[in-house]
């Protein structure tokens, strides 16, 4: 299931429905929200993408909640669960040798698949669809249906970009999904977070004395791409080669029209510019995923140089506040795909969950298979010295058959498996940039939890008790009585 375009995924929605079509004329400022938030937050039956055909002041329709359930999530990387994508990275990142000739082609079958769908090559193209109408001298935001979330907003903001700027000194691309605050026509403000590649650009720019980051902000395109700019890869690896794995077959580029730069050519809209990074403004208030107006701070300012666009575009847009939101699944694709990852570094560990009700940085259930004395501690802070883990606010760790999935038994093994004066870990470390609990900016408390049944020779000497199951054979017995009691009609 591979998408050219936001308009495959569109018509595959439409087919399997799961996208409504709003044709009475809404406003950007605040009524798509309600509508939306009323969509997600609803029954199940309602949960679905909303294409809103006329935008109060646009001519441009506005898709959102593209990404809103996990089904749709799953489709839009191609496959029908989102558990498929951990299995088929696993897979491919096995590190046992084959164990015969039949593993061993199929495992370089699995490899030349992966370099075939990355490309080796950027694949390049002279005339894309994203640049069939440009606006260079005459390039306004003002065209563009761009929301006003909630009341205290300080503006309009895009929400679902992907933010395209190189590295100022080795020229390596970093994709990102930051917003963008609408200053005036011209001018946006790039809310890159200190911990993320852009603003790490940035300070080697200032760190060169450079005036200007060539930047583009991307709309639409594959899903995958979308996606792919909220996923938090390492640095230096650059997000699209995931997006062509992801979606089995490398991404078309074609030159920007103003910038140094190379943009996705099956995109939606493009709006080229640059990013002064010596140039601050007051940025927000901004309703987050956190559920609460994050301040205002100083951010750069991005300057228009051009918009391109197809003949008719859709505008791609997204909404964060109270969970769940959209972003709700579009995170669970993230920890289903980086989990065969996370187990290179902490091959103990057996799954994880990042609840959205922690707003996936202030929450990590982890099951593990214990081994030794402390391994749950090591395994806490294991996780705190990894990538973005190292943001986690609060990690709990449980043995490996407990389902942190279902957030009902990991609650009962958490509460009734801890011993708060001995099985808990307090530090100070880095947190999220929203974190607005934490008494310093980034920087704050954090706290790992062993909830694993403990061991003597962790000073646990009373015997730990068993779980109360039933008998197999019972529960073997009952199965084949089940349908003739009566209990389901």
């Amino acid at each position: 299931m591979t998408f050219q375009n936001l308009r495959d995924f569109i018509k595959l929605l439409e087919e399997r429905r799961q996208l409504v079509r709003i044709t009475q004329p809404v406003s950007a400022e605040l009524e798509i929200t309600e509508i939306t938030d009323r969509v997600i937050k609803g029954p199940p039956e309602l949960n679905k993408a909303l294409l809103f055909e006329h935008v109060t002041g646009s001519e441009i329709p506005l898709l959102i909640n593209a990404f809103g359930s996990a089904q749709r999530m799953a489709w839009a990387l191609g496959v029908q669960d989102l558990d498929e994508l951990n299995q088929r990275l696993g897979k491919l990142l096995d590190m046992r040798l084959p164990s015969g000739l039949a593993e061993t082609l199929g495992r370089g079958q699995d490899f030349f698949g992966v370099f075939k769908s990355i490309g080796l090559r950027p694949h390049k193209v002279r005339r894309a669809p994203v640049q069939a109408v440009i606006h260079t001298t005459d390039a306004s935001l003002e065209q563009l249906p761009i929301l006003k979330s909630w009341p205290q907003d300080g503006g309009r903001f895009i929400t679902l970009p992907q933010v395209i700027t190189r590295d100022p000194q080795t020229g390596t691309r970093n994709v990102g999904m930051y917003r963008l605050q609408v200053v005036d026509e011209r001018r946006l403000l790039v809310h890159w977070q200190r911990h993320k590649g852009g603003a790490e650009h940035q300070r080697t720019a200032q760190r060169l004395s450079k005036e200007a980051i060539p930047a583009a902000i991307v709309l639409g395109g594959d899903p995958a791409s979308i996606w792919c700019a909220s996923a938090p890869l390492p640095p230096n690896i650059d997000e699209y080669l995931l997006a062509g794995y992801l979606r089995g077959a490398p991404i078309s580029f074609v030159d920007c029209i103003t910038q140094p730069l190379e943009v996705p050519a099956q995109a939606e809209i493009v709006i080229e510019g640059y990013v002064d990074p010596s140039e601050h403004l007051p940025e927000g208030p901004f309703g987050d995923h956190t559920g609460y107006y994050t301040p205002v701070e100083l951010f750069p300012v991005f300057h228009v140089t051009a918009i391109t666009h197809r003949k008719d575009p859709i505008y791609p847009a997204t909404i964060v506040g109270i969970p769940p939101m959209e972003d709700v699944w579009m995170g669970k694709a993230t920890e289903r795909l980086f989990l065969p990852l996370l187990r290179i570094f902490l091959p103990e560990v057996v799954d994880f969950n990042l609840p959205a009700e922690g707003g996936f940085h202030n929450l990590a259930l982890v099951s593990i298979k214990k081994r030794f004395p402390g391994h749950a501690r090591k395994v806490i802070f294991g996780l705190w010295g990894l990538a973005l883990m190292s943001l986690t606010k609060a990690v709990v760790i449980f043995d490996e058959w407990v389902d942190v999935q279902n957030l009902s038994q990991a609650a009962w093994q958490a509460l009734g498996n801890v011993d708060w004066s001995r099985d808990v870990v307090i530090a100070d470390g880095p947190v999220d940039h929203l974190d607005h609990a934490s008494y310093q900016h980034s920087f704050g408390g954090k706290i790992g939890i062993d909830a694993t049944a403990k061991l003597p020779q962790e000073g646990y000497t009373r015997g730990w008790p068993e779980a109360a199951r039933m008998d197999p054979a019972v529960q073997s017995r009952i199965d084949t009585l089940w349908k003739r009691l009566g209990i389901e009609k």
